[in-house]
């Protein structure tokens, strides 16, 4: 993915032992995650997508988290209580 406008309006967060979070100044939205420091963004926040991305998930990560009110559907998609197995960086 390439940033080909806008770039100076992100800005980033890195909580203690996590990915880096990085958003918009200007509305505060949460856009990307990427290792700290890095230029290579790995999670695109689905809230950033207008229309259908044209992909489906792979695996549900930290259901143990999710709210007591929004059901996590049954579509055999595997679900994790924390990160997926291999997956580097975590929250």
């Amino acid at each position: 993915m390439r940033i080909v406008e806008g770039a100076d309006a992100l800005r980033g967060w890195v909580p203690e032992g996590g990915r880096e979070k990085v958003f918009c100044v200007q509305c505060g939205s949460a856009l990307f995650s990427c290792e700290p420091g890095s230029q290579d963004y790995t999670g695109v926040r689905l809230g950033a997508i207008d229309g259908d991305p044209g992909v489906r998930p792979e695996s549900r990560q930290f259901v143990a988290y999710a709210a007591c009110w929004e059901e996590i559907p049954d579509d055999g998609i595997p679900r994790y209580a924390e990160s997926r197995p291999g997956y580097a960086g975590g929250r």
